[in-house]
């Protein structure tokens, strides 16, 4: 549970008009009600920081240089994304499709953990997701299965140049990174790995070892190349991409079962659905089975035992180095708790991003 200074009650006063007077009854009075929408993020910082009620008053005109900053920081959710984006990533091509700098960045649940970073770890992550947005792009495209295979190798051997020194052009600024941050090349070659794994066929039900092996090499892989732009040491950084970025494809999988289905494919483990007499027909039938909810409450419980194990690593290291995964945990988090209260019986709703508590996640570990 989060916790709040005792000057945080002033602000539940001003919102809540007296709904909630402890401290600790801001977080959900935050996230519930709409009088909420009419307050600037200074509003909310000022709210979450714990500042006394008279110092609120005083200083809400003459906001400090940090506080100016964060709160245009925090209005990201709300703007296109910065220049800087744009000169990074819009002239990654694919072919000859070139990646939108909006749709590659700033639609991402990652988006905000990139911004906090300095400018050089950010413009490198900007790179490397540029870099998975394109290879995944390509495997969920419509083209035919050996269009989608070659364009990936396409990308394996772009890849290959960057280490050997050739770049194409819009990949010399990856390569510039790739030789700062010591970024391995098997790491790339994973992820293009696993993006062939979705482009090759539809997958339905794969077995455990699979579904662990995709995760790894979807979600691990960029998290191996993202801890080493945050600057962790191999093994704890090793470790953190391993639990974390399954917890977080694990994430994905539960909330996007029915969007999954709707493209003939279910990433649920051929032995949980086996345990709970779910046949394994088609991903559509697997969906509306009413036995679902017991696999999708296994395999939340391993999403939450992956959470749980990035945390005790992220509590090892030195804050500065995990502030940006701490950012991309809580925002999962955030979605796997919302996913669950929806639940798994149908008609399933879509789980939405609650913004409000995403900016107070930004806040607590970017800003206090």
């Amino acid at each position: 549970m989060f916790r709040f200074a005792g000057g945080a009650a002033c602000a539940v006063r001003h919102v809540a008009r007296g709904a909630a007077s402890s401290a600790l009854g801001l977080l959900p009075a935050l996230y519930s009600l709409a009088e909420l929408r009419h307050l600037t993020k200074i509003d909310i910082l000022f709210a979450v920081s714990g500042l006394p009620a008279g110092y609120f008053a005083r200083v809400r005109a003459r906001v400090p240089p940090a506080l100016r900053q964060a709160s245009n920081f925090l209005n990201a959710f709300q703007r296109a994304p910065p220049a800087e984006i744009v000169l990074a990533v819009s002239n990654l091509v694919v072919g000859d499709t070139e990646i939108d700098a909006a749709a590659a960045t700033s639609g991402s649940s990652f988006y905000l953990a990139m911004r906090i970073l300095p400018a050089a770890q950010r413009d490198a992550m900007y790179q490397v997701y540029a870099f998975c947005r394109a290879v995944d792009d390509i495997a969920d495209s419509d083209m035919p299965r050996a269009e989608r295979a070659a364009a990936l190798e396409r990308w394996r051997a772009d890849i290959d140049a960057c280490y050997a020194g050739a770049p194409r052009t819009s990949l010399r600024a990856l390569t510039r990174h790739i030789h700062t941050f010591h970024l391995q090349r098997e790491d790339f070659h994973a992820m293009i790995d696993g993006m062939a794994m979705d482009a090759a066929a539809d997958i339905c039900a794969p077995d455990e070892a699979t579904l662990d092996l995709y995760c790894d090499r979807v979600a691990s892989a960029a998290g191996r190349l993202s801890v080493r732009i945050f600057g962790m040491q191999d093994e704890p950084g090793r470790l953190l991409a391993h639990h974390l970025g399954r917890a977080l494809q694990l994430t994905n999988i539960l909330r996007d079962i029915d969007e999954d289905a709707g493209i003939n494919r279910c990433y649920l483990p051929h032995e949980l659905l086996a345990r709970e007499g779910i046949a394994v027909t088609s991903p559509t039938q697997i969906a509306d089975d009413p036995s679902l909810p017991r696999v999708c409450a296994m395999l939340a419980e391993r999403a939450r035992q992956h959470f749980a194990a990035s945390d005790a690593i992220m509590d090892r290291e030195p804050r500065s180095q995990v502030r940006a995964p701490r950012i991309m945990s809580g925002v999962y988090r955030v979605l796997l708790e919302r996913t669950l209260e929806r639940g798994f019986d149908i008609p399933r709703t879509k789980v939405r991003k609650p913004k409000l508590r995403m900016l107070w996640i930004v806040a607590r570990y970017a800003f206090f």
